[in-house]
């Protein structure tokens, strides 16, 4: 597996597209007027108390006051045992408080705060409240283990540090100065947080994540990595300096992109991107996936659609699901998609099927940085699965919800608006005494009340005794009309 981070910079927009032996796996999008929250410290003021949702919610200067749960609160000790203390307990109206952001705002929903503050950089993740040293579950070896719970356990006790570290995936085979140079790092930036608390106003940031060029550089870089190219000069400068300066062992080449090209039309990156944005997806096998995006969860429909296999049914079947598992891990990293996501396998009966396509997903699903749980294929055939959602969809971000449908996905057709426009004449005409109405609608609509519907509207002109017009506005959608008295 070799992999190639590509970075277009330009002010407004930073795009990071990370690519996989040449196919896009995942694009991450940050504008500078809606940079992400995820990561920043604030002093928050809680604003109101809500018992009956073991809530609160925090003023920490954004529109929207943010969300801290009882179960997110640093100085609950039961927040493990699955007990929540009584949220009265543990905060009060007025009252100041460090909070951090685990979630973005996403729709009508605000921002989501924890007090239970992590600080990460390259290597290693300073968690103030943590009471014992943790290593990275990805880390294998055990010699390895050993010798980073070592390294971190002498460093805090020479320093006497509140709190703890843990090490990162990246550290695996760092060297003992690097690691100890990062807790260095990472325990005076914590003090520095403490000392602008002091000072600070409530609802002010005291310490904001990296931006997209630099956090991509933290979080992003594995050992499969083989190169960074980024298309801004100015960019790459920073990015050259920060790899110097806070990352010395990065052993990746980072290389300031000259080419006639833009930069994100390597490996169609652009193309993907329009693709991700789809409803349907296509299997090389000749099969399908439908995508359907909404606030609850996410489904995902597999159809063999033109993929007849070679064999028999079953094969077909087992096949296009297993084809389908890996299409959808790589969907789910591209469209950034989180919460409850629901995948409609087709029917398997060979129970073994079953566990090589659930197998396949889990493979898949293990090289996401986000968290995932799956559940077993359930008795109605489908397959349960949470994704941590820190950010907003791909969607969310490039796109608004369609003023035509309000987001539904469709429109009422023209012959439902004219018999809507009927019934509002009916109750108008009945209402007022008036000579005449005025019908406005969209061209469709007034083409449909002239053509198949103009013996109905004859008939309803006599039954009101009235006079009836029409006149059509391009403004309006299929399903806007108004009914104008005269």
């Amino acid at each position: 597996m070799t992999e190639e981070i590509l970075i277009n910079a330009s002010p407004p927009e930073t795009r990071v597209a990370v690519i996989e032996n040449g196919v896009l796996q995942e694009i991450i999008i940050e504008r500078s007027e809606h940079r992400g929250l995820v990561g920043n410290i604030y002093k928050g003021r809680i604003c109101r108390v809500l018992p009956g949702m073991q809530a609160a919610f925090v003023e920490i200067g954004l529109q929207k006051a943010a969300f801290l749960h009882a179960t997110d609160i640093l100085c609950n000790p039961d927040s493990d045992s699955g007990k929540v203390d009584d949220i009265n307990s543990l905060v009060r109206e007025g009252g100041d408080v460090v909070v951090q952001v685990v979630k973005d705002p996403l729709g009508t929903k605000g921002a989501r705060l924890t007090t239970n503050v992590s600080i990460p950089s390259r290597y290693l993740v300073f968690m103030p409240a943590l009471g014992n040293t943790g290593i990275s579950q990805k880390i294998e070896s055990e010699e390895q283990r050993a010798r980073l719970r070592q390294v971190i356990d002498n460093f805090t006790q020479d320093n006497q540090i509140s709190g703890n570290f843990i090490a990162r995936t990246a550290a695996e085979g760092v060297g003992d100065e690097t690691l100890i140079s990062d807790m260095r790092f990472l325990s005076r930036l914590w003090k520095e947080v403490q000392e602008r608390f002091k000072t600070a106003l409530p609802g002010t940031l005291i310490h904001e994540d990296l931006p997209l060029l630099l956090r991509s550089l933290r979080d992003l870089v594995s050992p499969e990595v083989e190169k960074i190219r980024i298309d801004s000069l100015e960019s790459w400068q920073k990015a050259k300096h920060f790899a110097h300066k806070l990352i010395p062992d990065l052993n990746v080449q980072i290389t300031h992109y000259t080419g006639g090209r833009p930069i994100l039309d390597l490996y169609s990156v652009e193309d993907e991107i329009q693709k991700a944005l789809e409803r349907k997806v296509e299997l090389k096998s000749g099969g399908y996936l439908i995508i359907d995006q909404t606030e609850a969860m996410t489904t995902i429909d597999v159809n063999t659609g033109a993929f007849v296999g070679h064999r028999n049914l079953e094969e077909t079947i087992y096949k296009t699901n297993m084809e389908a598992a890996q299409a959808i891990c790589r969907q789910l990293r591209l469209r950034n998609l989180g919460g409850i996501i629901i995948i409609d396998f087709i029917d398997m009966l060979d129970e073994d099927h079953k566990r090589q396509v659930l197998r396949a997903l889990e493979k898949c699903l293990a090289r996401d940085h986000a968290k995932t749980l799956i559940t077993e294929v359930s008795s109605l055939g489908l397959v349960e699965m949470t994704r941590k959602r820190i950010r907003e969809s791909l969607e969310h971000i490039l796109c608004e919800p369609c003023p035509c449908c309000s987001g539904r996905g469709s429109l009422k057709t023209a012959e439902t608006t004219c018999f809507e426009i009927f019934r509002e004449i009916l109750r108008e005409a009945r209402q007022f005494d008036v000579e005449s109405l005025l019908v406005l609608a969209s061209q469709e609509v007034v083409d449909r009340l002239l053509d198949e519907e103009s013996s109905n509207l004859a008939e309803l002109e006599d039954f009101i005794g009235k006079t009836i017009r029409l006149q059509a506005e391009s403004l309006y959608t299929q399903e806007h009309y108004d009914v104008v008295l005269i």
